[in-house]
């Protein structure tokens, strides 16, 4: 599929901050699409030690009725841009731009295990990923980044606004009852409430979302050496 070309990617973090500051203003943070009618989508992952410059990413497109696999990418990297908190989309985000150029269609959302604009900057992984791909997209996060939230009721689809600066970054969301919850936030062309009706969707036996879980598990089996 076709890649916007933003900006390079062999920045400092100086630089790599006032392209976040200045790609946050051209996010689309409501719906455009039906998203009753979807009919695939993708998830991303990324592992990596954070001391270390190898990248282990996969792309999982999935069947949004039963969310069997269609197709999964992998790509082994390696990354020049240091392990910081706030800035790991030009760590991670050229790899996964790699494998998305060897799909013929684009699925019609992507999920990413990382932050949409709950960030400090409000550009995260999920977020500068819909800018580069020109889809809509979700972050989906086992961990807070920014933001202050009440916990959620402890059932299923129960969520709680998250709040940065004064603004509604994104929601703490009970996944699945009396589990910990998710931390969902806009990436691009999407709003919250369907980005959370997506996430929930995508969750039966566990508390991250399906498409996620086969992301992670891939991206595992190539760390200790299981791929196939």
């Amino acid at each position: 599929m076709e890649i916007k070309q933003l900006h390079s990617w062999k920045v400092s973090t100086a630089e790599a901050s006032k392209i976040q500051i200045d790609l946050r203003k051209k996010l689309i943070l409501h719906s455009e699409s039906d998203f009753s009618t979807i009919q695939t989508i993708a998830a991303t992952d990324v592992s990596c030690n954070k001391f270390e410059n190898i990248l282990y990413t996969a792309v999982v497109l999935v069947r949004f009725s039963d969310l069997q696999i269609i197709n999964a990418l992998t790509k082994i990297s390696s990354t020049t841009f240091p392990y910081l908190p706030g800035f790991l989309s030009f760590r991670e985000a050229p790899a996964v731009l790699d494998i998305f150029k060897e799909l013929s269609d684009p699925p019609e959302v992507l999920m990413c295990d990382g932050q949409g604009i709950a960030h400090p900057r409000g550009l995260g992984l999920a977020s500068h990923l819909g800018l580069f791909l020109n889809i809509p997209t979700i972050g989906c996060a086992k961990s807070v980044l920014v933001g202050k939230y009440t916990n959620p009721a402890l059932l299923k689809g129960s969520h709680s606004p998250m709040i940065y600066q004064g603004q509604m970054v994104g929601a703490a969301l009970r996944s699945r009852s009396n589990v910990k919850p998710v931390f969902v936030s806009c990436g691009h062309k999407i709003g919250l409430q369907d980005s959370i009706q997506l996430v929930l969707h995508t969750c039966n036996r566990y508390r991250i979302p399906e498409p996620l879980r086969m992301a992670h598990q891939l991206v595992n089996k190539m760390r200790t050496g299981n791929h196939k």
